[in-house]
């Protein structure tokens, strides 16, 4: 069988738009396919060069294959299984900024660039003031960034039709604007002049994104089986779900530059991102941490296996569509569209999420992803939502009778089988604590804690005496018939 390269797979050059920092599976399957369509369906006609900004990992096997790889969304879609395999063909070159530093900064002087791509993990985007312009690269992103636009705005004498647009897709809030402050703080720092702060702040465009894919990476033990079913050998193929959403902020409109939404691609353009992450951060992730700890103590170990007993199904949904989305403000066909995804991404047979990794630092999920939705019910409804209250029970149930061990976790039982569980070193210690504690006083003690939640709870009409009835229903009959008790499904 033939590897994947050139010879295998001939594909039309392309000037090179696109500088992304960062050569893994996510980018690759969620950027690069992206671009790689609208090179296919418009006239964006751009080449991406991967930048490996960090020391480790090697970029051989794409210097091998000339860059080309697969990608292979699985999943549900519609109600039905679905697949969709591309040959990515994108990606034009990669370079190592510690190798091949002066290749690097040559493309800063190239005239077609015009689009950064970042994903350098959450930890990338942050100021390190005794990163040094002289070095070559600069040991941060900002760093490598900052020096790479600089060049750039001195080869072209600062010409404004030669700035950059900066998409970082780092998981952290307000990605653009704290990538923006890093590099303007450098450019001071390094005392880059006047003329080079103000080319920053009127030639270059620092966006904000949210994005949303599961990338399950290499399919690792079904590799030849797909190779065989591809015709060729790739090292580099990338497996992930077919949801995907990239909302990208910006005050300046771009859409027309880079026009993904016109490929039927699932970006958004907006100059506010906030409603988009309110959603996924209550929905999506809310609906996990919402029925994630009921489900463990149920007996399921994953998210698929979970989705496959119709109680667990229906208490998801009743969250979600009782109690959530009538809390947030986009339009509700866009809310409802989002929820019909979630339960899809769910019930995909091809990811196994695994409930104890969903459980880790439950109770600042619980707070960040759950907390607002109670609250915005209660103040809607004046009355408490159930599901979102048992779904507190059952968090507090989790940790409940834990002891900490030297190992920093919490040891916990499930049927007299143990399981561990990660959190801040005071939430766990407050567990370990009171590991003997009866329903009242641990319910009372944990809801009043204001750190745990950012106020006190127990002043939410009637949730402290419903907490407790259920710790006490679970405790003695388990979380299965306590669950059952409060919300019979029907045969």
């Amino acid at each position: 069988m033939n590897l994947l390269n050139a010879s295998a797979k001939p594909a039309a050059e392309r000037p090179i738009r696109v500088l992304q920092f960062g050569e893994g599976n996510f980018l690759r399957a969620f950027v690069d396919y992206m671009i790689d369509i609208a090179n296919e369906k418009t006239d964006f006609n751009g080449g991406i060069v991967l930048v490996k900004p960090i020391p480790f990992g090697s970029l051989e096997q794409f210097r091998k294959q000339d860059c080309r790889y697969t990608v292979l969304l699985r999943g549900i879609r519609d109600g039905q299984r679905y697949e969709e395999t591309r040959l990515v063909t994108s990606v034009q070159d990669v370079v190592d900024t510690g190798e091949d530093y002066a290749r690097y900064m040559d493309y800063a002087k190239l005239d077609t660039l015009r689009f950064v791509v970042s994903n350098t993990t959450e930890a990338g985007i942050v100021l390190d003031e005794t990163d040094s312009f002289d070095a070559c690269p600069p040991k941060t992103f900002p760093g490598k960034l900052c020096k790479f636009l600089y060049e750039r705005a001195v080869h072209f004498d600062y010409a404004q039709d030669k700035g950059l647009v900066m998409l970082p897709v780092e998981l952290i809030d307000d990605n653009g604007i704290m990538l923006r402050k890093c590099v303007k703080a450098l450019a001071k720092l390094w005392k880059l002049g006047d003329r080079f702060e103000k080319w920053l702040d009127d030639a270059c465009v620092f966006t904000s994104t949210l994005v949303d894919r599961i990338v399950t990476g290499y399919p690792r033990g079904e590799d030849t089986q797909l190779w065989e079913k591809l015709g060729y050998e790739d090292h580099l193929l990338v497996t992930a779900e077919p949801f995907g959403l990239w909302v990208i902020e910006s005050d300046k409109d771009i859409s027309k530059e880079l026009p993904l939404p016109d490929c039927g691609l699932p970006v958004i353009y907006t100059d506010n991102q906030k409603p988009y992450k309110q959603r996924k951060v209550r929905i999506l992730n809310g609906a996990h941490t919402s029925f994630v700890p009921m489900a463990f103590q149920c007996g399921y170990d994953d998210v698929l296996s979970s989705m496959n007993d119709p109680a667990i199904a229906k208490f998801m949904q009743e969250t979600i569509h009782g109690e959530v989305i009538p809390t947030l403000t986009l339009p509700k066909e866009d809310l409802l569209a989002f929820a019909d995804a979630v339960t899809e991404r769910f019930s995909n047979p091809y990811i196994k999420h695994m409930l104890l990794a969903i459980c880790l630092n439950s109770v600042s999920k619980w707070r960040a992803r759950c907390l607002p939705s109670l609250e915005g019910y209660v103040e809607a409804n004046g009355k408490l939502p159930a599901h979102l209250t048992f779904s507190l029970a059952a968090l507090i149930s989790l940790y409940r009778g834990g002891k900490l061990g030297e190992d920093g976790k919490l040891h916990c039982l499930r049927n007299g089988q143990p399981y561990e569980l990660q959190d801040d070193a005071r939430v766990l210690k407050f567990f370990s604590d009171n590991a003997d504690t009866d329903s009242a006083a641990l319910a009372h003690a944990f809801l009043t804690d204001t750190e745990n939640f950012g106020r006190d709870l127990t002043e939410i009409p009637g949730l402290e005496q419903a907490v407790v009835e259920a710790l006490d229903d679970i405790a003695a009959n388990g979380m299965k018939a306590a669950r059952e008790k409060r919300f019979e499904v029907k045969a």
